[in-house]
């Protein structure tokens, strides 16, 4: 291990004094003003917020690009072609990798095809698919959508070579618990290829990302929005991080179970709520049929044009690029961690299955939510929502009542995401500071804080800092993957060989 197991300690107090510091300079600001708990608590974490989101948004000179966008989108485009276009040819072999067929009981692992898929997606749909969408749409206008759905189909290709090498460089501790994720074919896919040093820094590098992703995309980002639904549906104003502690306790019990107990609930979880909202989503899209070929149109239209907003073309096309990483997360190296826990020999297989969950995401699951949101024209936001209230209101002025739905579906969205990415966090926490119970406990409870800390803060802080700390996850990951790129073909040639001899035998 990298750093001691009585270190996680020191880093907890670090944490805590500099919060503290932060709060003391932000209150001695405000002498002159009662603050509530919530308005103290943004006031401390925001000026950090905007330092780190400057830096991870570095955009290229003389343009308005952050380059990092470009790195993802560049990324998908050039793996799509290198893999030709396994992300549009593979639909029957993913029914038959997730339905068994190619697996046995006694292969490594500890979850099948089926729960490692519903791990993954219970932390990729959900609030980024009604939250996320909506904030494209009104910061880019409806051409975002368009944008999200053509990185989400690119994203496939970039999801499986991910997983892939997730399955690959796993390893089983004295346990038989798994640890994989970039973390892991960083150092060794790496130094396999003579590139020790280098896979060693990234590993670690990664692994920071990892930790302060799960703390703003995985935590922050989720509990603040359930709590904006909540405030929107009740009328009742502040006190969110009185709701932040209760989800911080709930969420405290159920994580201390470990990825099997995690796989069991959200295995449950992700298809009762992806069944609820598609089925409305569906609902009302049937009901506005007449209007579906209007409303794609104009998004196409505003795609090319960019009128809606501020920024031209190039906002649309950034909002897009941005939010749909966010929500399917291909490329950030949050998914391999949780696939890496398949029952399987052939890591190829579940690069096949991962493949899917950036259609699911965002091909699917997004183009909705943004059809509902242009048809019912609650994209011109004459009322000035924000996240998952404009998509509450959509969907609500088409289904009486359905706002309330909507609030129980976003809180279980939100606890799942939750107990999926601490996971993650963990995992990556664990590379740093040992795999040790009082290690696992020590980053439980500082993910528990930072509920709290995003039930608290402004929606703009909250989306600045998760979407620098995820979408920062992919430097190190993606250089990962371009090295190891012959390491992924080779795992697909022998995963195709081997269905091909199991398809022979039936």
């Amino acid at each position: 291990m990298l750093m001691k197991t009585a270190f996680p300690f020191r880093f907890l107090l670090g944490v805590i004094l500099l919060i503290s510091s932060l709060s003391g300079t932000a209150w001695a600001q405000e002498t002159a003003e009662a603050l509530t708990v919530d308005e103290r608590i943004n006031l401390a974490m925001s000026p950090m917020v905007g330092k780190i989101f400057d830096v991870i948004f570095w955009q290229i000179p003389f343009t308005e690009i952050p380059f990092i966008l470009i790195w993802l989108a560049g990324a998908a485009l050039f793996l799509t072609f290198y893999f030709k276009f396994i992300n549009f040819r593979s639909f029957r072999l993913f029914i038959r990798t997730i339905k068994g067929r190619y697996t046995n009981a006694d292969d490594p692992g500890e979850i099948s095809h089926f729960r490692a898929l519903a791990t993954a997606l219970s932390a990729t749909v959900g609030l980024g698919n009604i939250a996320g969408v909506a904030l494209a749409v009104a910061a880019g206008g409806p051409g975002a959508i368009f944008w999200m759905v053509l990185v989400g189909l690119l994203g496939m290709t970039t999801k499986f070579a991910e997983c892939t090498l997730g399955v690959a460089y796993r390893k089983f501790d004295e346990n038989g618990k798994v640890l994989g994720g970039p973390m892991l074919y960083l150092r060794r896919g790496l130094k396999e290829r003579g590139l020790g040093p280098l896979g060693r820094t990234l590993a670690v590098i990664f692994s920071i990302l990892c930790i302060g992703a799960s703390l703003g995309g995985g935590n922050m980002f989720q509990v603040n929005q359930a709590v904006s639904q909540l405030q929107f549906v009740t009328g009742i104003d502040g006190a969110g991080w009185a709701f932040g502690l209760v989800i911080a306790i709930v969420t405290g019990l159920v994580i201390i179970g470990g990825v099997v107990r995690i796989a069991s609930v959200t295995s449950k979880l992700v298809p009762i709520m992806c069944g609820v909202y598609v089925l409305a989503a569906i609902a009302i899209l049937a009901m506005n049929a007449s209007a579906i070929p209007g409303a794609i149109g104009l998004i196409i239209t505003d795609a090319f044009t960019g009128q809606a907003v501020a920024g031209g073309v190039l906002g649309v096309i950034l909002q897009g690029i941005k939010r749909a990483a966010f929500s399917n997360e291909a490329g950030i190296g949050s998914a391999p961690i949780a696939h890496a826990t398949v029952k399987t020999r052939h890591p190829a297989s579940e690069g096949i299955v991962a493949l899917f969950e950036p259609f699911v995401d965002t091909v699917i699951v997004c183009t909705m939510t943004g059809l509902v949101i242009v048809i019912t024209g609650m994209y011109q936001n004459p009322d000035n929502l924000e996240g998952v209230p404009l998509t509450s209101a959509a969907f609500d002025g088409q289904i009486a009542g359905f706002r309330y739905v909507l609030s129980a579906a976003v809180i279980l969205f939100a606890f799942s995401t939750l107990i999926s990415w601490s996971f993650y966090g963990q995992q990556a926490f664990s590379y740093l500071f040992g795999n040790s119970r009082a290690s696992g406990l020590v980053y439980k409870f500082i993910f528990c804080i930072f509920i709290v800390i995003g039930a608290s803060m402004s929606l703009g802080a909250v989306v600045d800092f998760s979407d620098a700390m995820l979408l920062s996850m992919c430097f190190p990951n993606l250089i990962g993957v371009f090295i190891l790129l012959p390491v992924v073909k080779t795992k697909l040639q022998e995963f195709l060989a081997h269905a091909r001899e199991i398809d022979g035998e039936s």
